[in-house]
């Protein structure tokens, strides 16, 4: 089981078969440039206030972020785990995409002793009244427990469709946030510069072809990236569009 900061122990997550990916950071998180360059972008203060709740400097009891699939909600989520491993924090991450079939009760034991929980893909709970209960108690212990929260999903508070309306209700008291998608030019300087900090430089005409020939979510597209990084480094191949063409098969 994690430790909280408080045993003085290293915090570990708990043995739920769970893992974070090492690119869910906040330095490569990337939105838009509305408001100016860099990866954090238009959500600039999102991602501030994130990485203060991640080290325990903002105190704030609920953080819910919501937006559609690609929008970056599982990365915030993963990175503010990483910052609070770096922390020594006693955290866990809780995908519910892996864990619905799972006994919620038993899921979620001990987690009121950790510092952070962040559960993730809550819009999964609708129709599952078991979750909903549990979920509601866990979140009234780690309340009490002066512990903090962070909840990531596809759906706002109110756009829940749940049995449980005290669960709704205390959504809803949570310091809301939605992220939005990328546009097209932000997805295509954000593979380009997701692929720098990978150390290696993607042509733009090179990411104009996978942006339109490759699935458009973000995710997709990064995981598309990836792909072509190893096979350039196996290959030692630059990445080109014929290249591109032979790996991705697009």
């Amino acid at each position: 089981m994690g430790e909280s900061n408080q045993s003085g122990g290293v915090p570990q997550q708990l043995s739920l078969g769970v893992s974070l990916r090492d690119d869910a950071t906040f330095a490569n998180f990337f939105q838009s440039r509305d408001e100016g360059e860099g990866l954090e972008g238009s959500n600039r203060q999102i991602v501030g206030l994130l990485r203060a709740f991640a080290s325990g400097d903002n105190a704030e009891p609920c953080i819910y972020i919501w937006g559609e699939s690609g929008s970056g909600v599982t990365h915030l989520l993963q990175a503010v785990c990483q910052g609070a491993e770096s922390a020594r924090r006693g955290f866990q991450y809780l995908p519910l995409a892996d864990l619905i079939d799972s006994d919620p009760e038993g899921t979620v034991e001990g987690l009121e002793f950790l510092d952070l929980v962040c559960i993730d893909d809550l819009h999964l709970i609708e129709k599952r009244r078991n979750w909903q209960t549990t979920l509601f108690h866990l979140y009234n212990r780690l309340r009490d427990s002066g512990r903090q929260l962070l909840i990531g999903s596809r759906k706002s508070p109110r756009g829940l469709k749940l049995e449980l309306a005290d669960l709704q209700s205390r959504l809803q008291w949570a310091l809301i946030f939605q992220l939005h998608p990328l546009s097209d030019d932000d997805k295509l300087a954000a593979l380009r510069q997701r692929s720098k900090l990978r150390g290696f430089d993607l042509p733009e005409d090179v990411a104009h072809y996978i942006l339109h020939r490759a699935p458009r979510d973000t995710r997709a597209l990064f995981a598309c990236l990836e792909q072509l990084d190893r096979a350039s480094l196996q290959a030692q191949r630059k990445i080109t569009i014929p290249f591109v063409k032979q790996v991705l098969n697009i």
